[in-house]
């Protein structure tokens, strides 16, 4: 007989939050790999044409950015779907070395309607989870995100002056290998 215990103090540490957040995280992306599975795109596809559908003509700059993109893997997923015929790239007016990216007709009846069908998806991935707490969650996760997100930055600065301190000491020859 299994017996079961009671804990009277949750557990809040920051690595039961990571992997409750990842949990989760996965749960609910398995639901959304199998919508954009069975629409025959792959996650990087899906993201660049519904960023496209919401924001219109970006440079492919500014369309990596948002669908966080390194280069090589915006101009893999824009060859992908340049050759479907559901993009159109061309140089900037001003600058050649902007390119911009924008729907096609195919493109933007194929990610309307697509997008329509995820939305649903998603509905029934988080309907467990009712509006208030929905929005109570949205705005904790924003928070956890952008503290996340400055501590990494303070992090990272600390990082360089260390680094820069160390050199210094050590003659302009970065850290000391020991």
């Amino acid at each position: 007989m299994k017996t079961q215990r009671t804990n009277p103090k949750p557990d809040t540490s920051g690595v039961h939050l990571w992997l409750v957040l990842w949990k989760a995280f996965r749960s609910v992306e398995m639901h959304a790999h199998r919508h954009i599975a069975a629409l025959g795109l792959c996650l990087s596809d899906f993201g660049v044409l519904e960023v496209l559908l919401h924001k219109g003509r970006l440079t492919v700059k500014e369309l990596g950015a948002k669908v966080m993109l390194t280069s090589g893997s915006m101009t893999a997923a824009l060859d992908r779907l340049e050759r479907r015929g559901l993009i159109e790239r061309e140089e900037g007016a001003d600058d050649r070395r902007v390119r911009m990216v924008w729907l096609t007709q195919a493109g933007s009846a194929l990610i309307s309607e697509a997008f329509a069908d995820h939305m649903q998806r998603m509905e029934f991935a988080a309907a467990d989870v009712g509006i208030k707490d929905r929005a109570v969650l949205i705005g904790l996760l924003k928070q956890l995100g952008l503290g996340a997100e400055r501590r990494l930055a303070m992090d990272e600065g600390a990082r360089r002056l260390e680094d820069k301190s160390v050199s210094v000491k050590n003659g302009g020859k970065g850290r000391k290998r020991e």
